[in-house]
């Protein structure tokens, strides 16, 4: 393979890289969204992140598109093959973190007769947490940063931490006070699927430690059953 076609590869997978940070930058926005308007009550806002759905879906396939098209006509090999099929791994798991944020959001009308001011703080520092992990492993895999990638996929416990202390004080509430069992039930519901979106997070990080090794890492990630 001559030094040209290596560079125009090369050029190619930066630009996959890009779409890529593209569709992230919406899950991103359609996460931190989906939290905002469960915390504030603002329906108008999760009709928004749940519109948002389509455009996601649109990115995915013109990412999925680009990955077919470059393996094809370059006949990728090595460390270039892995690093698209990568990008196709990374495009499945930001679409699932997508489906939980629209999720999210539209558990917000079913909220509006609650109080639930104890509840929407656990929630937000939650979500801080998950929001956290998400750019984190985004910049690693613009990066190509497997020690940050690594880092990221060690905090999931944290995020399975904060989910058993949510899991934990509904349950209470809801022996408290009978009246509190909707809501609960409903933030419940919205914390297991931030904790699934720290999930998909570790994910992103093991994919791109196969992508820069090929291989994944050698211990086994700890799951919420473990904690």
């Amino acid at each position: 393979m001559n030094s040209q076609t290596v560079l125009n590869i090369s050029n190619e997978l930066e630009l996959l890289t890009g779409e890529l940070s593209g569709m992230g930058g919406l899950v991103e926005d359609m996460l931190s969204d989906a939290l905002s308007a469960v915390i504030t009550y603002d329906v108008e806002l999760a009709l928004e992140v749940v519109d948002r759905d389509a455009q996601l879906d649109l990115l995915k396939s013109k990412v999925e598109r680009s990955i077919f098209d470059l393996i094809e006509r370059r006949q990728l090999k090595g460390q270039n093959l892995r690093q698209a099929l990568a990008g196709m791994k990374v495009a499945v798991e930001l679409r699932r973190i997508g489906n939980l944020a629209r999720s999210i959001a539209k558990r917000t009308s079913h909220l509006k007769d609650y109080e639930r001011s104890d509840q929407t703080k656990s929630l937000a520092r939650m979500g801080r947490l998950v929001s956290s992990q998400l750019k984190r492993v985004l910049d690693a895999y613009s990066e190509q940063d497997i020690e940050t990638a690594l880092d990221v996929r060690e905090r999931d416990e944290e995020v399975d931490e904060f989910y058993n202390s949510i899991f934990r004080i509904m349950v209470t509430y809801m022996i408290e006070d009978g009246r509190k069992i909707g809501a609960c039930a409903h933030f419940m519901f919205m914390a297991k699927k931030l904790e699934r979106a720290g999930d998909h997070c570790s994910q992103i990080a093991e994919i791109i430690h196969y992508s820069e090794t090929g291989d994944y890492p050698a211990t086994e990630r700890p799951t919420i059953d473990d904690v």
